[in-house]
């Protein structure tokens, strides 16, 4: 199959594949969010300790971050479509035999290891799908897509609550499989784009000797379509370093507000009901952050990675001023600025990692900006645990994901000084190989 253009369609099928991937983030980070409304039903039932039925969460997300770079493999190997297909169908194994409960170790690897599996192959190719749809559209359509996280995540707490309480923990994980069984739906809404995971041999030779009228192909061409592979060496590359260590502090206070927000609202007396809109209130500002951004990024107003590096300042600026608050409006007006502001990261770190590596290499390094970034977040929420302890006070988590965000702004700002550094040095060469180019040829490439 052949493409019929290489350039990103910005629109049109496009926005199917948004609504699909939409849908997938729902599907797959969403439940993985609510999934601690299982935690008690499930330790009650094998009478464990919490620290050993928490590790179910803990593959999963495990398993999530370790399978990214498999996906993108497999993503520029086949078609994100089949691996998409593939992560549903992983999930739904996952759930339904879930719902057998044997033992813990049987959780372990069902909605463990096999949900975090199912959830990397239809999470890694959807939002990457997305990017390869779009071009100067790329931040608003990815700023859709992963809305949907927002929204499944709003609406599945009560649901899946009412499904536990009318069919038990193991009737609501095999339905749940069930609904997870959508994501191959819309998997095949994914239709490959030719330009995305294949590329078109097309390398004729423009100079040949008088009266040789037939264009000659290299022998890497003779087949019209070559599979790419996947890209380890851009480890090697700076700009992407420079955003992996940027990924990596990000991640590490990420996960810090919400394991610490109820607790410390808990310390401040404010009574459960209200503790519990606070994630609410997350949830929606969340959502709001998200649109917005990705609308004002479309109008390309401003530099990507400049834009994040605001995004990441005012988040920083809103945990630090967080601990501050000493009732619910304070808490709950601080909680709200810094849901925003998380979600206009969210919506745009994807697509700044599009712009620091190019379409070509997009699918190798979201697998191993994922795979990197996993340290943080496995690091994070123990040393701010330990910092809690030390200082006795929940507040003191929240100052250390703040300073860590400004630290992480620091490795953003230098990504652009390089690559400004970068664009110049490519001016300086292109004019002066157009001051060597005969009149003739200059003449030529205005008149193009």
């Amino acid at each position: 199959m052949q493409a019929k253009t290489s350039n990103p369609p910005d629109g049109g099928y496009g926005w199917v594949v948004v609504a699909s991937a939409f849908t997938v983030m729902g599907l797959t980070v969403a439940v993985l969010k609510t999934f601690g409304l299982f935690f008690v039903e499930i330790q009650q039932h094998f009478d464990e300790l919490a620290s050993t039925t928490s590790w179910i969460t803990s593959v999963t997300i495990i398993i999530f971050h370790l399978g990214a770079p498999v996906a993108s493999s497999l993503c520029a190997r086949y078609t994100h479509r089949a691996v998409v297909i593939t992560g549903g169908l992983l999930a739904f194994a996952g759930m339904a035999l879930g719902f057998l409960g044997l033992n813990m170790v049987w959780m372990y690897a069902t909605t463990g290891l096999l949900q975090g599996l199912g959830i990397s192959f239809s999470w890694i190719p959807a939002i990457s799908i997305v990017s390869h749809y779009f071009s100067k559209k790329r931040a608003l359509a990815s700023a859709i897509a992963s809305a949907g996280e927002c929204v499944f995540a709003f609406t599945f707490a009560p649901f899946f609550q009412w499904l536990i309480s009318q069919y038990g923990w193991k009737g609501a994980l095999l339905i749940i499989g069930g609904i997870q069984l959508n994501i191959c739906v819309c998997g095949v809404l994914m239709r490959p784009l030719a330009s995305s995971c294949l590329l078109e041999a097309k390398h004729y030779e423009t100079e040949r000797p008088p009266g040789n009228r037939e264009p000659r192909i290299d022998k890497e061409d003779k087949s019209p379509i070559t599979h790419k592979t996947f890209n380890w060496m851009l480890v090697r590359q700076p700009e992407f370093v420079l955003y992996a260590i940027f990924g990596i502090l990000a991640a590490m206070s990420f996960f810090i507000p919400p394991l610490f927000l109820v607790p410390l609202s808990y310390s401040l007396g404010i009574d459960d009901s209200w503790t519990a809109s606070l994630l609410s209130i997350l949830a929606v500002v969340d959502f709001a952050g998200r649109l917005l951004c990705g609308w004002y990024a479309n109008l390309h107003i401003t530099k990507t990675v400049h834009l994040l590096t605001v995004t990441i300042t005012l988040i920083s600026t809103s945990l630090m001023l967080l601990p501050l608050a000493n009732n619910y409006l304070s808490l709950a007006i601080f909680t709200g600025f810094y849901g925003f502001f998380f979600g206009t990261t969210v919506a745009i770190h994807i697509t700044v990692l599009a712009d620091v590596v190019g379409m070509p290499d997009f699918d190798s390094a979201l697998g191993l900006f994922m795979l990197i970034r996993s340290t943080g977040g496995f690091v994070g929420p123990p040393l701010a645990g330990l910092i809690v302890d030390m200082a006795g006070d929940y507040r003191a988590g929240f100052y250390m994901a703040g300073a860590t965000l400004v630290l992480s702004a620091g490795f953003l700002v230098t990504l652009d000084q390089l690559q400004q550094r970068k664009e110049r040095g490519n001016q300086i060469n292109t004019k002066q190989e157009n001051s060597t180019l005969p009149y003739s040829t200059l003449r030529l490439l205005k008149l193009q």
